[in-house]
């Protein structure tokens, strides 16, 4: 036969201990999926950004117009991107800024950036 529950056999001493647990370590692990999250949208947005400066500096190295520069790095990096081009000494230099994505954590106010150096080639005027 079986005795009473819960005096002799020590489980009652660990119920909800469980509870107790996850509810300490839930908001740690939602928080380092948040971090990771974020640094993997400054990760696409900084690609982006050395595409859209590395194709706007090619193109402004074959003698693009800067409207025309400004156009192709703003369809690579996105409709929030600023542009910016200019031309010294045979050198075209495109650079191009953008705000990280954060979703609901906006306020963060992180950007990325990059910039992209042509030499202008013979018979172009950039």
């Amino acid at each position: 036969m079986r005795g009473p529950r819960g005096a002799g056999s020590g489980r009652g001493i660990d119920r909800g201990s469980v509870t107790a647990e996850f509810a300490i370590v839930l908001p740690a692990v939602v928080l380092v999926l948040v971090a990771v999250l974020l640094v993997a949208a400054a990760a696409a947005t900084q690609v982006r950004c050395t595409d859209a400066a590395r194709a706007g500096a090619r193109a402004a190295a074959l003698g693009s117009g800067e409207a025309e520069v400004a156009a192709i790095a703003s369809d690579l990096a996105g409709e929030q991107a600023r542009v910016s081009v200019s031309s010294a000494d045979g050198w075209v230099v495109v650079r191009v800024t953008a705000p990280v994505a954060t979703g609901p954590f906006g306020a963060a106010g992180l950007t990325a950036s990059a910039q992209f150096s042509a030499r202008a080639e013979p018979g172009s005027e950039p």
